[in-house]
């Protein structure tokens, strides 16, 4: 039986597509904080110290999505936890810094030994400790509950909020410009990865 093609639904304005693929016209690399972007910024402890955080797979499948599409996936947070690191390691995220008090300090070190500058990367954050990062990337995203002033540094502020899209959207939006979205979506008529998302 054949199995007919899909044309995408998922539609961006066409001048956020041109700016979305940065100053350099190709971005390699998406920098992502955890706490507001990949979880909804809530921090869960249990009576024991645990840290609980909530991912959502949406988003998870949209960074492994990132990666197949020839754009780096980095994670940067200024927390640490174990439950962020079993989530990057499940990812298969190689690229992430944990910890970091200074974004920026802990940004730079990696881009160099990628041989990446800043305009050829977009990054996603949600609150002040991201706008070094923010101000600097060739494209800068917030999610919809983002600070009044992070959102003011972003060219582009997602419809759904951290925890709950806003990764995914950004994913979606970096490889829909890089005209890498089409492939990937019809990629998966024929199998899945396999992976956990």
């Amino acid at each position: 039986m054949a199995v007919r093609e899909l044309q995408p639904t998922l539609r961006f304005p066409p001048d956020l597509l041109l700016q979305a693929q940065g100053p350099a016209l190709g971005l390699k690399a998406a920098i992502f904080d955890v706490d507001g972007v990949l979880t909804d910024g809530r921090i869960y402890l249990s009576e024991q110290g645990e840290t609980f955080k909530a991912f959502a797979t949406l988003d998870g499948h949209g960074l492994k999505l990132l990666a197949q599409g020839g754009i780096v996936p980095i994670v940067i947070t200024g927390r640490d936890s174990q439950a962020v690191r079993r989530r990057v390691a499940d990812l298969g995220l190689t690229h992430a810094v944990y910890g970091a008090k200074n974004k920026l300090a802990a940004a730079q070190p990696m881009l160099d030994g990628l041989g990446l500058h800043w305009d050829e990367v977009a990054a996603i954050g949600d609150d002040w400790p991201d706008l070094p990062l923010l101000l600097r990337a060739g494209f800068a995203c917030a999610p919809a509950q983002a600070h009044a002033e992070v959102k003011a540094a972003s060219h582009y502020i997602t419809q759904a909020a951290g925890g709950h899209g806003a990764a995914r959207e950004f994913c979606d939006l970096l490889l829909m410009a890089a005209g890498r979205y089409a492939a990937l979506l019809n990629g998966h008529l024929e199998t899945l990865d396999g992976g956990t998302a």
